[in-house]
């Protein structure tokens, strides 16, 4: 049941019996020269237009900013910040505690924003209540790995290009070029690089570490609908099951211990 589709009066009689909420989260940032800047909010609200349909919780508006410091360099990004992101994220959840949740569901479509979702679940725990943690392309990549991706690849190209091909611009594909520290350091993630067998994490805006704005082992170049399509469905319906099973949890028996 969405909340932004309630009356008061059905809120308030909603409330009386459910206690478990959605709240989608994702970002505006780069996400390479092909694919639209707010894939990571897109996604998250896609997929939350099936559990509105399966799951008996409330479903709230997505929230579209997150933690996207490290893509300054590329023109449209937006962000709130650690301290902005944990602040909206705390008076969301508030006010859902005050109506008798104890159930949160975070659906991150965004790993920057992984710091502050973390840490307002543990403010809620405090308080007696639970918070999960979604991110849907990490939970792709276990369910298949083959799909597993970076950013801005195939995995989250295919994303795009199943619920909407129009978002996609192929014909600005810009090829991976990372850009290694030394011939001795080349990078061997987004924040590390690799010297003598180990990785070591150098931090740098995403920009420096390569111009085209994506990264991963996943060319965008390969992305289909067809596997966005077969990925969407397998992530939501397992996030069906585990909603349902998180539903039934008692949030008091999860509190704080010692």
């Amino acid at each position: 049941m969405r909340l932004e589709h309630m009356t008061w009066k059905q809120a308030e009689a909603y409330f009386k019996d459910h206690d478990t909420a959605i709240i989608p989260v994702g970002s505006i940032e780069n996400h390479g020269s092909h694919l639209c800047l707010g894939t990571d909010y897109l996604i998250p609200s896609h997929i939350a237009e099936t559990l509105d349909r399966e799951v008996d919780a409330v479903l709230l508006p997505a929230v579209p900013y997150g933690i996207a410091d490290h893509h300054f360099g590329f023109p449209g990004t937006i962000s709130l910040g650690y301290d902005g992101l944990r602040l909206v994220m705390e008076r969301i959840t508030q006010c859902l505690y005050n109506y008798g949740v104890r159930k949160f569901i975070f659906l991150n479509g965004h790993g920057g924003n992984d710091p502050a979702l973390l840490d307002v679940g543990l403010g809620l725990e405090d308080k007696g209540a639970l918070t999960a943690l979604i991110n849907w392309w990490q939970l792709a990549g276990q369910l298949e790995p083959a799909w597993a991706g970076g950013h801005g690849g195939g995995e989250e190209t295919a994303a795009i290009l199943a619920i909407n091909p129009d978002w996609v611009h192929m014909e600005d594909y810009m090829p991976l070029e990372p850009q290694d520290l030394s011939p001795e350091l080349p990078v061997s993630a987004v924040r590390t690089v690799r010297f003598q067998g180990a990785d070591i994490t150098v931090q740098r805006h995403f920009q420096s570490v390569t111009p085209s704005g994506w990264y991963g082992p996943d060319d965008p170049k390969d992305a289909t609908a067809e596997w966005g399509r077969e990925m969407l469905d397998r992530v939501t319906r397992y996030i069906v099951d585990f909603i349902r099973a998180f539903s039934k949890v008692d949030a008091t028996q999860g509190g704080r211990r010692g």
